[in-house]
């Protein structure tokens, strides 16, 4: 199977899919992106700051690697098989990604999340009503930026539409266990923006460039 090439830093690219952010009692902080559509096809990748502040990137393949750290700054890069399986049904993600098992357990709909699919999706994804979006955002949650530049000046902006909590984690990294879940605190330090501290799965809309 052939992929196509990673998207320069001149094209627009979009993505739609889903941000889970989730802290544990060891220290490390998860943030895994389970993309439904993109230039480079459907994927998923884990970003991992571990409790010493090493900065990971587990990737699926070397285009989803070069898209990713071409906004995002790591300490290492893996290209590692990535599986990441939503069942609806059970309410949890099940994340396999190198040296990485989780198991992340679904809540009810944030009050965030009523807020956001209370406005209509193409208000939320408009590039005109982008800065109020980015200000709302920053109020309610905050450390959390929807606007912003990726570490080779691409612009972004996150579009979200929905939202869930995160209740309950079930993690490994090798044979660590990672321990109960904790908010993502210290917040995350891949680029311009964190997850919010409050565990949660985000829907969201991606427009780079």
């Amino acid at each position: 199977m052939t992929h196509a090439a990673a998207p320069s830093a001149r094209d627009r690219v979009t993505l739609d899919g889903h941000i889970a952010g989730a802290g544990t009692q060891e220290g490390t902080r998860l943030v895994v992106g389970r993309w439904l559509r993109s230039p480079l096809g459907a994927f998923a990748d884990v970003m991992v700051e571990r409790a010493d502040g090493t900065r990971v990137l587990l990737a699926p393949r070397a285009d989803v690697a070069d898209l990713v750290t071409r906004l995002y700054a790591f300490d290492a890069v893996h290209v590692v098989d990535v599986r990441v399986a939503a069942d609806r049904a059970a309410r949890t993600w099940t994340v396999e990604a190198g040296p990485l098992d989780a198991r992340l357990v679904l809540g009810d709909r944030t009050a965030v999340g009523h807020l956001l699919t209370a406005v209509p999706r193409p208000l939320t994804r408009s590039a005109v009503t982008a800065g109020l979006v980015a200000a709302v955002a920053g109020a309610v949650l905050p450390g959390v930026r929807t606007r912003g530049a990726g570490r080779d000046g691409t612009p972004e902006r996150y579009a979200a539409h929905d939202q869930h909590a995160v209740v309950a984690i079930d993690a490994r990294w090798g044979d660590r266990t990672l321990g109960a879940l904790r908010p993502v605190v210290p917040a995350v330090r891949f680029g311009f923006s964190s997850v919010p501290a409050r565990p949660a799965v985000t829907a969201v809309h991606v427009v780079l460039g």
